[in-house]
C-alpha cells in the first residue's frame, strides 16, 4: 500500500464507522435563488440568435392561441345573434388556419429552443468539467467522488430539462396571460374583472406553496448526491467488501442513506403536488364565478351568448398557463436547487494557481532542493518537520520508514499536488511555486504502485505520457519499459482495449504498462512510488529491469518497502514522524545500526541477511 500520511483528509466506503456514516444529514443552505436563475440565464442569453428567434414564435404562439377564443364567440353570434350561416362558415375556416398555425409555429419554437438549451447546457457542463480539473487533490480528498458524479449529470440534467421545455413554457404562459387578460378586458371589461378575481389567490399560494418546495428540492438533491456516492465508493471498493464479507455492511449503508432520500424526495414531492390541485380549484372556482356572473349579465343585456362563450373559453386558457406555470415552478426548484449546487463548484477558488510571474520550464538539468519544509494536511496536524534535502542531477535517492513517516508527502509537495506551508523546493535554482504547473509536471514522472489504466486500448494507456508521441514510439517505450512481449501476447496486441482500471492485467503488467507511459514522457525526475511493492519475485526483477532503463540520467526519487530494492541508490533516506532521522548510502546505513539497519533486517528474519 501507497504510505498514508497522519493527518490527511480521508475518505472511505459508507460501509465504514457506520451505515452512510461520512455521507449522512447535508446541511444545504439557503442561497440566493434570483442570483442563481441569473447565472443560468446567461447561459442561455449567450445563444442569442436562437434565443431571440425561439421567443419571436413563443409570441407568435400566444397571440394565435389567444384568437381561438375570440373566434369561436363571434362564431356563436354570427348564428344566435345575426342568423349569418356563411359568415359561420368563414370564421370556422379561419379557427382552423389558427389552431393549425398554432400547431407548426409550436413545434417550430419546441425545435428552435431544444437547440439552444442544449447548446447551453452543454457550456454549463464544459466549464464544470473544466473547473474540475483546475481544482487540487485536497478538494478531491474531502469529497465523495460519487457526489461530485452526481452535481456533473443528476444536477446538470434538471438544469437542462428546465432550460430546454421550461422557459418557452414560462415565456409563452406569461404572454398568454397577459394576451387573455387583454382581450377579456376589450371585449367586456365588467366580465374580465370577475374573471381575474382569482388571480391574486393564485399568487399567493404559488408563493406560500416555492419557498417550501425549493428547500426540499435541494435537499433532495444533496441526499441523491450522497446515494451517488456511496455507490461509487461501494463498486469500486467491490473486492475489499467481498474480501471483508461487508456486503451486509454495504447493503444497511445504501438503505439508510435510500431511506433519507426518499424522505426528502416525499417531502418535496408533496408540497410540489400540492400546487396544481390547488390550481385547479382556484381556475375552476373562478370559471363557476364566470358562468354565473355571465349568464346574469346576458339576461340584463349587459353581454351577448358569444362574449359569455369565449369568456368561458378564455377562463379555461388563462388556467392553462396558471396551471403550467405552477407546474413549472415546481421543476423550476428543482432546477434551481441543481444549479446552486453546480455553481458551488464553479465558484469554488483552486488551491493552486499560476501566476503572471509564473515561469516556464525550457530544459531541466535535475536539481532538486528541499530547503526547511514544514507540511501538514490540516493546520493542526504537521506531516513533515523542517525537511532539508538536495538531490543532484542524475541522483537517485531513496526514501524508507515506516508507514505514515511522510514518504509520500514529500513526493506530493515536489509535484506540487499540494503546497508547503513552510519552506522552499527548488528545481534548478527555481522556486517550483513560481514555475507554471503544466511545466512543472511535464518534466516530472510518475509511477504509483496503483497504476491508474484507463478504459481504451493498450496504445492509448502507454501514449497516455505524451500524446501527440506515434505508434513507432509507443512500441519503442513499451520495449525499453519490459512490456513488449506481454503486450504482444494480448488477444489484440497493443489494440486489445483494456476494462475499467486495468483489471484485465496483472499487477506487474500494469505496472510495466506504467513505466512504459513514462519512458514515453521523457521526465527530467523521476517518482517512484513502491513501484514493486505488490509484485512477485520474478516479476519484481523484470520490473527492475525497466525501472533502471528508465532511471538512467535522471534525478529519481524512489519509494520501497522492500528495501532489498533500493542497495544500489547514491542516497537513502530514513524518515520517521515526518523528519530525517538518517541518510547515507545503503552500506553506510548499515554500519551505524541504527533505525535503518533495524529496519533491513527486520525484513529477512529467519534468513541471511544480503548485505
Amino acid at each position: 500500500m501507497a504510505t498514508r500520511s497522519p493527518g490527511r483528509p480521508q475518505r472511505g466506503p459508507g460501509i465504514v464507522g457506520g451505515p452512510g456514516a461520512h455521507l449522512r444529514g447535508p446541511k444545504e443552505q439557503p442561497r440566493d435563488p434570483r442570483g442563481t436563475v441569473a447565472r443560468l440565464w446567461s447561459y442561455l442569453a449567450a445563444q442569442k440568435a436562437a434565443v431571440a428567434i425561439g421567443v419571436l414564435l413563443v409570441v407568435l404562439t400566444s397571440v394565435l392561441g389567444t384568437l381561438g377564443p375570440y373566434l369561436m364567440g363571434r362564431a356563436i353570434d354570427a348564428v344566435m345573434v345575426d342568423r349569418d350561416l356563411r359568415r359561420l362558415g368563414t370564421t370556422a375556416m379561419l379557427m382552423l388556419a389558427v389552431y393549425g398555425a398554432e400547431a407548426l409555429v409550436g413545434w417550430l419554437e419546441a425545435y428552435v429552443m431544444a437547440g439552444a438549451s442544449q447548446r447551453a447546457v452543454m457550456a454549463l457542463r464544459d466549464d464544470l468539467f473544466a473547473k474540475l480539473q483546475t481544482l487540487s487533490l485536497r478538494f478531491f480528498d474531502e469529497r465523495p467522488h460519487g457526489e461530485l458524479m452526481s452535481r456533473l449529470a443528476n444536477d446538470v440534467e434538471n438544469v437542462s430539462n428546465v432550460l430546454q421545455s421550461g422557459v418557452t413554457s414560462l415565456i409563452a404562459g406569461v404572454l398568454s396571460l397577459a394576451g387573455v387578460a387583454g382581450i377579456m378586458l376589450a371585449l367586456n371589461w365588467r366580465l374580465a374583472i370577475v374573471t381575474l378575481i382569482t388571480v391574486p389567490l393564485m399568487v399567493v399560494l404559488s408563493r406560500w406553496i416555492a419557498k417550501r418546495t425549493r428547500a426540499g428540492f435541494r435537499q433532495q438533491q444533496a441526499f441523491l448526491g450522497n446515494l451517488n456516492g456511496i455507490i461509487e465508493e461501494t463498486i469500486t471498493g467491490q473486492r475489499v467488501v467481498k474480501a471483508y464479507g461487508r456486503e451486509r455492511a454495504a447493503i444497511d449503508a445504501f438503505r439508510v442513506t435510500n431511506r433519507d432520500l426518499r424522505g426528502a424526495a416525499t417531502r418535496a414531492q408533496i408540497f410540489a403536488g400540492a400546487l396544481p390541485p390547488l390550481t385547479n380549484l382556484v381556475n375552476n372556482t373562478g370559471l363557476t364565478i364566470v358562468a354565473a356572473a355571465g349568464g346574469w349579465m346576458a339576461v340584463r343585456g349587459v353581454a351577448t351568448v358569444g362574449d359569455i362563450a369565449s369568456f368561458v373559453q378564455y377562463a379555461r386558457r388563462f388556467g392553462w398557463p396558471l396551471n403550467s406555470i405552477a407546474s413549472l415552478y415546481n421543476s423550476i426548484q428543482s432546477a434551481i436547487a441543481g444549479a446552486e449546487r453546480v455553481f458551488q463548484i464553479l465558484d469554488e477558488v483552486p488551491e493552486l494557481i499560476d501566476t503572471p510571474a509564473s515561469k516556464a520550464l525550457d530544459v531541466v538539468a535535475g536539481d532538486v532542493v528541499f530547503d526547511d519544509v514544514c507540511f501538514g494536511y490540516s493546520k493542526d496536524v504537521p506531516v513533515l518537520k523542517h525537511v532539508s534535502l538536495h538531490a543532484r542531477p542524475g541522483e537517485t535517492f531513496a526514501l524508507v520508514g515506516p508507514t505514515g513517516a511522510g514518504k509520500t508527502t514529500i513526493v506530493n509537495l515536489l509535484t506540487r499536488f499540494y503546497d508547503i506551508g513552510a519552506g522552499r523546493i527548488l528545481i534548478d535554482g527555481v522556486d517550483i511555486r513560481d514555475i507554471r504547473l503544466d511545466d512543472l509536471r511535464r518534466k516530472l514522472g510518475i509511477v504509483l504502485q496503483d497504476t491508474y489504466l484507463f478504459s481504451d486500448t493498450v496504445m492509448e494507456n502507454v501514449r497516455y505520457g505524451r500524446l501527440e508521441a506515434s505508434d513507432v514510439d509507443v512500441v519503442a517505450a513499451a520495449r525499453i519499459a519490459n512490456a513488449d512481449s506481454f503486450i504482444r501476447r494480448l488477444p489484440h496486441g497493443y489494440s486489445t482495449v483494456l476494462s475499467e482500471r486495468g483489471s484485465n492485467l496483472s499487477q506487474g503488467q500494469r505496472q510495466l504498462l506504467a513505466i512504459a507511459r513514462a519512458v514515453l514522457a521523457d521526465p527530467a525526475i523521476l517518482v517512484l512510488d513502491e513501484a514493486t511493492s505488490s509484485i512477485d519475485t520474478r516479476t519484481e526483477r523484470t520490473i527492475q529491469e525497466a525501472m533502471l532503463r528508465l532511471m538512467e540520467g535522471r534525478t529519481s526519487f524512489v519509494i520501497a518497502h522492500r528495501l532489498s530494492t533500493i542497495r544500489e541508490a547514491d542516497r537513502i533516506l530514513v524518515i520517521n514522524d515526518g523528519e530525517i532521522i538518517e541518510h547515507g548510502t545503503h552500506e553506510a546505513l548499515l554500519a551505524q545500526r541504527g533505525f535503518y539497519h533495524r529496519l533491513y533486517v527486520s525484513q529477512f528474519k529467519g534468513q541471511a541477511v544480503p548485505m
